[in-house]
């Protein structure tokens, strides 16, 4: 007999906006996907949490300091999928306005958190604006059991969420940072299967949490690990462990060398 696991991802990255903290990304093992899952995870976080659809992140909104934001890929790829199925012409007017808001965050990458707000007030909000009617405006023509209706609904019943990036510079349009450091997970599930228990689990998302935050530090895994590993076989101090986390290795010259 077999068990389904979930490993949770909780990314920051920084640099969009010019941030000083070094990115990472945090994968935690659950047995389960229920809402208190999360809430367990970031109890004692308060700040802005950007997420996909998962209902269980309300749940966690709605009880501490958490604000969240939402994902407009996740948006996007409803609309997408309905687009290219076939002739779609109210679909393909929603990526139309979806993709001058992407437009304008292509724009603004790199800028200053003050900066992009400004832009974003400037000019994505008239967009949105705009967006938020006519969708509302469709949704009163069409089936409300299509899947079309459905599409629109989903942002409609974020919308709060999905417009937050206007106001707030640091703020991305999606979570698709979080979606890349899912990937190569989901390949690694297809190709080994099997975690072997729960606590195989909780391990597996230890050695992911080290290996992706190196790549999304721009830090070798392999040479990494072999550093790491050998430095504690050395006797590495373990009230120096800051200086064994991947970001300490990101301005380390000649790391391929020494490993």
């Amino acid at each position: 007999q077999t068990k389904t696991g979930q490993l949770f991802a909780y990314a920051r990255d920084d640099r969009p906006w010019g941030g000083a903290d070094p990115p990472g990304v945090a994968y935690v093992y659950a047995p389960d996907r229920k809402a208190a899952r999360p809430i367990e995870h970031l109890a004692g976080f308060a700040g802005v949490l950007q997420v996909d659809g998962y209902s269980g992140y309300r749940a966690l909104a709605a009880g501490s300091q958490v604000t969240l934001a939402f994902c407009w890929a996740h948006v996007r790829r409803r609309f997408y999928e309905l687009a290219v199925a076939g002739a779609a012409p109210i679909a393909s007017e929603a990526l139309t306005r979806i993709a001058e808001l992407y437009r304008i965050e292509s724009d603004i990458r790199g800028l200053s958190a003050a900066e992009r707000c400004r832009v974003r007030q400037e000019k994505s909000r008239s967009i949105l604006e705009a967006m938020e009617p006519w969708l509302r405006g469709k949704l009163g023509l069409i089936s409300q059991k299509s899947k079309l209706a459905e599409a629109i609904r989903y942002a409609l019943v974020r919308w709060e969420g999905l417009t937050r990036f206007v106001d707030d510079g640091r703020i991305e349009i999606d979570s698709n940072v979080v979606e890349r450091t899912i990937r190569p997970l989901a390949l690694t599930r297809k190709n080994a299967l099997f975690a072997g228990s729960d606590r195989g689990g909780e391990h597996w998302a230890i050695i992911a949490s080290l290996v992706e935050t190196c790549k999304l530090c721009g830090v070798d895994p392999q040479a990494y690990l072999t550093d790491v590993l050998s430095r504690i076989v050395t006797g590495h101090l373990n009230t120096r462990l800051d200086d064994l986390l991947p970001w300490a290795y990101a301005t380390t010259p000649n790391l391929k060398a020494v490993a």
